[in-house]
C-alpha cells in the first residue's frame, strides 16, 4: 500500500486548499472524501468575500492558494463592499456559479502531480507513539486497511456526529443528503481533546421559474468588478443581477405563532449559532423592535434551477417555511424546492492547536475549517492553507510557519482561535485586527506573495509578476515623494504632502499629467491604491507600526514548550492553569489569552529569561 506524506480528510474549502499547498509543496497527497462530486461544495449561501472574508480571500491568493483564482474564473456577480470608508475595510464579494465553482476546483486538484484520491469514509485515526501514522476508513466492504501516512489533517466541516433538525425532523447528517462522522468523531474524542457543540443553518431554496423578479428591487453588481487574485487581469464572464426584499409584520406573526415548532427553540438543538448571521426565527424573537429585515434572492448559478433566499435561514417545518417564504410579497406563488434546516455538529476547542493548526497532543495531526469552531468558506480556506503548508513543513522537518498579527487576517485568525478558543461560530470581521490599516486588500500581495515564494506555493510566472509589480510599487512611491503638483488657488505643493487631503486623488493627478506614474494595464487600480494608502494614511501608518515595534518585544520572545508555570512566585492559580491549558508559544501570545495580565507576562519574562529562544528560530 502506498505511504503518503499527507492524508487530508475532507475535500470541502478547508481541504482543498490544505491538499493543493501540500501537494504543490512536492509532496505525495491523499485526498479522503465521499465523492468527487462534492469538492468546494456549497451547502450555505454560494459566495466568496465579504467584510473581511474578502480580505482572507486575497491573502489565501498572496500565497499561492486557490479560493480567489477560483471565484474570479465562476463568479456572476462582484461588488466592493464599504467603498465609502477608508481602505482598510474595502472588502470585494462575488456570488458563485456553485456548480462551476466546484467543477473549476475539482479541475484545479486534478492536475496537481502528488495527489491522489481516497474514495470512502474517514473512520479511525491510527496514532503510535504521540504520533500519526496512518488512517482507517469505516469497515463497510473496505479490506484496504489504515493507509500509512506522516501527517494528517483533518478537515470535517459539519460532518463529526452532524445532525439536521427540520422542525421535528431530525436526521444524523453532516449536510442535506449526506451522511454524518460518527466513527471519527469517536476516534478523535479517544484523544481526549475538549469538545463542543455548536450549530449553522440555512435558508429554502426556491425555483426560479417560479418567481416573477420584476416585482423586486434590483441589487446590481460593480460596472468594473474588481477582481480577487493577483493573478487575473479582468472578470469576464456573465454577470447576474440580484433583487431585494423585505420581511412584513404578517411574516413576523407567523415565526411568533409557530416559533414552539422551531428546534432551535424548543430544546431539540443544543448546539450554539452565529450571533452574526441570526437565524429568521432569532431575528424575529431577539429583534422585536425591527419592523423588517431585508432578504436577498440570489441565483445560485447561471443554469442552476436553485434561487438562494439569503437572510431567511431557519428550521422550522416544512409546512410552516412554505407558508413564511409565500407570505413575503412577491413570492405568493414561488415553489419551494428545498426547506431550509438547522445543523448541529461537533468541534474541537481549538486551543488545544498551536498557531500553526497543529494538535498540541499528536504530533502531524492537524485541524482546519468548522472543526475549529470557525464560520464560513474564507476561514476555512485560509485555515486549510495554512494547515497544508504547515503539515508539509512538519513532514520536511522543517520549522512551521505562523503569520503574525501584523502580516495577515490569516496570523489574527489563527491567533484568536488557538489563544482565545470558541464559545460560538468564529466568524472573521475587520474590527478583530488591531493593525487592520496595515492588512489592506490592496497590499495583500506585497506583505504574503515572498512567504509564498519560500515556502514553494509561488511558481515563477506568478513571482515575475509580482517582481514587476512590487519594482512599480517602489518606484511610484519614490515619485511621488520627489514630485510637486498644483493645489488649489494655484499654490505647489509636494505631491506626498497634498495627497493627505481627502479631496486629492493620485488618479486624478495621475490624468492630469501632474504625477507620472509607471503601471500596468491590468493592474492599474491595485498600483495607484496601494500608492495612495501610504501617503493618505501616512500618520496612521506611522502609527500603526510603531504599535507593531513596540509589539515585538514579546512576539519575538519564545516560551519553551515544556515550560513549568506552576511554583512560578507572583502567578495566581487561575493564571497558572490558563497557560498550562493554552500552552502559548510567545509571551505575545499569553497576553492576549483570556484573564492573562501584563504584570503576570512580566513575571513570566523574567522567568524565561534572556536564554529564552527567540520565535523566529522556531516560527519563521
Amino acid at each position: 500500500m502506498r505511504v503518503y506524506d499527507i492524508i487530508v480528510v475532507g475535500a470541502g474549502h478547508a481541504g482543498c486548499e490544505a491538499a493543493y499547498a501540500a501537494a504543490q509543496m512536492g509532496l505525495q497527497v491523499g485526498l479522503c472524501t465521499l465523492s468527487r462530486d462534492t469538492v468546494a461544495h456549497m451547502p450555505c449561501n454560494p459566495a466568496i468575500g465579504g467584510t473581511a472574508k474578502g480580505h482572507l480571500v486575497r491573502e489565501i491568493d498572496a500565497l499561492g492558494g486557490l479560493m480567489g483564482r477560483a471565484i474570479d474564473a465562476t463568479g456572476i456577480q462582484f461588488k466592493l463592499l464599504n467603498r465609502s470608508r477608508g481602505p482598510a475595510v474595502w472588502s470585494p464579494r462575488a456570488q458563485a456559479d456553485k456548480r462551476v465553482y466546484a467543477a473549476w476546483m475539482r479541475r484545479e486538484l486534478e492536475r496537481v502531480p502528488g495527489l491522489d484520491w481516497i474514495i470512502g469514509r474517514a473512520g479511525r485515526i491510527v496514532v503510535k507513539d504521540n504520533g500519526v501514522t496512518g488512517l482507517a476508513l469505516e469497515s463497510d466492504g473496505n479490506e484496504d486497511g489504515p493507509f500509512p501516512c506522516r501527517a494528517l489533517i483533518v478537515t470535517t466541516g459539519t460532518f463529526l456526529n452532524g445532525r439536521i433538525h427540520i422542525g421535528p425532523d431530525t436526521t444524523p447528517a453532516g449536510r442535506f443528503g449526506e451522511p454524518a462522522s460518527c466513527d471519527l468523531a469517536e476516534s478523535l474524542k479517544g484523544f481526549g481533546f475538549r469538545w463542543g457543540r455548536l450549530k449553522t443553518g440555512t435558508p429554502p431554496r426556491l425555483d426560479r421559474q417560479s418567481i416573477d423578479f420584476s416585482l423586486f428591487e434590483e441589487a446590481p453588481g460593480d460596472d468594473s468588478p474588481v477582481p480577487f487574485s493577483f493573478m487575473t487581469d479582468r472578470i469576464e464572464r456573465e454577470q447576474i443581477m440580484c433583487h431585494l426584499l423585505y420581511t412584513t409584520d404578517h411574516v413576523h406573526a407567523l415565526v411568533k405563532r409557530h416559533i414552539d415548532q422551531s428546534p432551535l427553540y424548543n430544546g431539540q438543538i443544543s448546539g450554539v449559532g452565529p450571533r452574526y448571521c441570526p437565524s429568521l426565527e432569532d431575528k424575529v424573537m431577539r429583534f422585536p423592535e425591527k419592523e423588517r429585515h431585508q432578504v436577498f434572492l440570489e441565483p445560485e448559478g447561471l443554469d442552476v434551477a436553485e434561487t438562494y433566499l439569503n437572510g431567511f435561514s431557519m428550521s422550522l417545518p416544512r409546512d410552516v417555511q412554505q407558508s413564511l417564504v409565500r407570505a413575503l410579497p412577491g413570492l405568493e406563488d414561488s415553489v419551494m424546492l428545498r426547506p431550509g434546516y438547522a445543523v448541529e455538529y461537533d468541534f474541537i476547542q481549538p486551543t488545544e492547536l498551536r498557531p500553526s493548526l497543529e494538535t498540541k497532543q499528536i504530533a502531524g495531526l492537524f485541524f482546519a475549517g468548522q472543526i475549529n469552531g470557525t464560520s464560513g468558506y474564507e476561514e476555512a480556506g485560509a485555515q486549510g492553507l495554512l494547515a497544508g503548508i504547515n503539515a508539509a513543513r512538519h513532514v520536511q522537518r522543517r520549522s512551521p510557519i505562523v503569520l503574525g498579527r501584523d502580516q495577515g487576517y490569516i496570523g489574527v485568525l489563527a491567533d484568536d482561535l488557538t489563544t482565545k478558543g470558541c464559545l460560538e461560530p468564529y466568524r472573521m470581521f475587520t474590527s478583530r485586527a488591531e493593525y487592520r490599516l496595515l492588512l489592506r486588500t490592496d497590499n495583500a500581495d506585497l506583505r504574503l506573495t515572498p512567504i509564498g515564494r519560500d515556502v514553494g506555493l509561488v511558481d515563477d510566472g506568478r513571482w515575475q509578476r509580482f517582481e514587476g509589480r512590487r519594482e512599480r510599487f517602489e518606484t511610484n512611491l519614490a515619485t511621488v515623494r520627489r514630485t510637486t503638483v498644483t493645489v488649489e488657488r494655484g499654490a505647489r505643493q509636494r505631491a506626498s504632502q497634498a495627497l493627505r487631503r481627502p479631496e486629492v486623488r493620485l488618479d486624478q493627478l495621475a490624468r492630469e499629467g501632474q504625477v507620472s506614474l509607471d503601471t500596468a494595464a491590468e493592474t492599474a487600480a491595485v498600483d495607484v491604491a496601494s500608492v495612495e494608502t501610504e501617503f493618505k494614511y501616512a500618520g496612521y501608518l506611522e502609527r500603526q507600526q510603531a504599535a507593531v515595534e513596540r509589539a515585538r518585544h514579546y512576539e519575538n520572545r519564545a516560551i519553551p514548550r515544556d515550560f513549568r508555570y506552576a511554583g512560578i512566585p507572583g502567578l495566581s492559580h487561575e493564571v497558572v492553569e490558563r497557560l498550562t491549558e493554552t500552552r502559548p508559544v510567545t509571551l505575545g501570545q499569553a497576553l492576549r489569552v483570556p484573564g492573562i495580565t501584563p504584570a503576570a507576562v512580566a513575571v513570566i519574562g523574567a522567568h524565561v529569561g534572556n536564554g529564552g529562544r527567540r520565535v523566529e528560530e522556531s516560527h519563521p
